[in-house]
């Protein structure tokens, strides 16, 4: 399957990310935020930047949830994460989601992704149409 062919809702989806590269990462119709176990940014799309009006480069390697979107860090996304790491198992929840720093309130769905055995973690938005 490549890039273009992934969707917000596909199966398994953590584990086809993580070969992707930054070129194919910018191919997908859905905003895209990678962390690491630090919470630290690593991997971030064209479609979440141009989305957000956040650039690349004020993104990454900066913690997601104290300083890009801190409004995702509570308990319902934020939390599910530790949760899940605390717990030992993956998480692969979508919610309804209001983003609200920087912007006029934005309903989008939330797709979070992790696993133990994983190193990236992932927030995918799918904006409303």
């Amino acid at each position: 399957m490549t890039a273009t062919e992934l969707t917000f809702a596909t199966p398994d989806l953590l584990t086809r990310l993580a070969p992707l590269s930054a070129d194919d990462l910018d191919r997908l119709d859905f905003g895209v935020i990678g962390f690491d176990d630090t919470t630290r940014v690593c991997r971030y799309n064209r479609f979440e930047a141009e989305a957000a009006g956040l650039a690349p480069e004020r993104v990454l390697g900066q913690p997601l949830f104290t300083n890009v979107a801190p409004c995702l860090n509570n308990f319902m996304v934020a939390q599910r994460f530790e949760d899940a790491e605390d717990d030992g198992t993956a998480l692969d929840d979508t919610i309804a989601y209001v983003l609200t720093l920087r912007m006029r309130p934005v309903k989008v769905a939330l797709r979070l992704l992790a696993a133990p055995d994983v190193p990236v973690r992932y927030v995918l938005v799918q904006r409303k149409q």
